[in-house]
């Protein structure tokens, strides 16, 4: 993954933009020289947002088959809504 500082990558953004969209290029933006944050293809974030949600459906079938989940007018009373 390519590394880049956060005052570099101002000056250089739509390089840094274009070798994401069409070169598919993971940024790694630094910040005093540590990692700050990632500028990834969209693909990456659909992928990740798509593994996230079946860890969450997994989690959720096995607390429904151990009976831990309560009703839907239960948690929104809880939450006040």
């Amino acid at each position: 993954m390519t590394s880049i500082s956060m005052t570099d990558a101002r000056h250089i953004f739509t390089d840094i933009a274009n070798k994401v969209m069409f070169s598919g290029e993971r940024i790694c933006i630094r910040k005093n020289n540590k990692p700050a944050f990632a500028i990834v293809p969209i693909e990456d974030v659909n992928m990740l947002e798509a593994m996230e949600d079946q860890v969450d459906i997994k989690a959720a079938k096995a607390a429904m088959k151990k009976g831990k989940f309560i009703s839907l007018d239960k948690l929104a009373r809880e939450l006040g809504v």
